[in-house]
């Protein structure tokens, strides 16, 4: 019967401790959106953007000016 004088004074501050985070977790914006971020995972990223030809034909140009091909 002495335990009880134990038991229920922890039993209400593992309470206590329960409903403080449950209230600072509403408080925080924790439960604010629960279907996003599953569909954001099965989202592909941005596409990359498109290429202007006139910019691809810029690097090659000065890739190949500096570089030498060998002979293998």
């Amino acid at each position: 019967m002495e335990v009880l004088y134990l038991l229920i004074p922890l039993a209400l501050l593992l309470v206590a401790i329960i409903v403080g985070t449950f209230w600072w977790a509403t408080h925080s914006d924790q439960f604010d959106d629960l279907e996003g971020p599953a569909y954001r995972i099965l989202m592909d990223d941005a596409p990359p953007k498109p290429v202007r030809r006139d910019e691809s034909e810029e690097s090659g140009k000065k890739q190949s000016s500096g570089a030498k091909p060998t002979d293998a």
